[in-house]
């Protein structure tokens, strides 16, 4: 098993090795079906219609909001993941963002997922994932799993994540300066969050 170390609230990083990653994600997907027969993932609406500012000046919209019953982090973090798909212009953004329903089985079942907010694309066309998780560790081992899905549909260099330990999502959408300073030098940040 790789292990990543980070000595800062934030950590970022690449893919994990894929081995490493389809292991990660194949245990993923057997949990996930075991989740969604039990109902525990669900669905709710209370952010869907958000937007969401970004300290690049980008706007995003929540379309979806995945969350699990019952599951409150004891080391909550924020986990926020961007991409760009490829191919993907004009009416196939809608398509997408219907589609993505199906990729919920590819993430719900990691361990220590909390929740995530679907965003639609922003003016430069790129997605992110809003997400709650409980521990920084399991945050960036999915981070570093999801890295080879995404690498099938997206532009390779335009996969990136922020993992920001301490923090929980909700408090983040209620006060966006908790993220302030936390990466110095950063002020036009894709995944820093300055306005919801």
């Amino acid at each position: 098993m790789t292990e990543l170390h980070v000595d800062t609230p934030v950590a970022t990083g690449g893919p994990l090795p894929k081995t490493i990653a389809a292991r990660g994600v194949t245990r993923c997907i057997v949990r996930s079906a075991v989740l969604l027969a039990r109902r525990r993932v669900q669905l709710p609406r209370g952010n869907v219609g958000r937007r969401l500012r970004f300290a690049d000046g980008s706007v995003a919209r929540v379309y979806r909001e995945t969350r699990l019953r019952e599951a409150a982090p004891a080391r909550p973090c924020v986990l926020v993941v961007g991409f760009r798909l490829r191919w993907v212009r004009g009416r196939g953004h809608a398509a997408f963002r219907v589609e993505s329903l199906l990729n919920t089985p590819l993430f719900v079942g990691f361990p220590g997922f909390v929740s995530k907010l679907w965003l639609a694309h922003d003016g430069a066309d790129r997605y992110r994932g809003l997400y709650e998780w409980d521990g920084a560790r399991a945050a960036r081992r999915y981070a570093g799993c999801l890295w080879w899905v995404l690498a099938l549909v997206s532009e390779r260099a335009s996969i990136d994540y922020r993992v920001v330990e301490g923090v929980r999502r909700d408090d983040v959408l209620a006060d966006p300066r908790l993220l302030d300073g936390v990466e110095p030098g950063e002020d036009r940040a894709w995944w820093r969050l300055t306005a919801a």
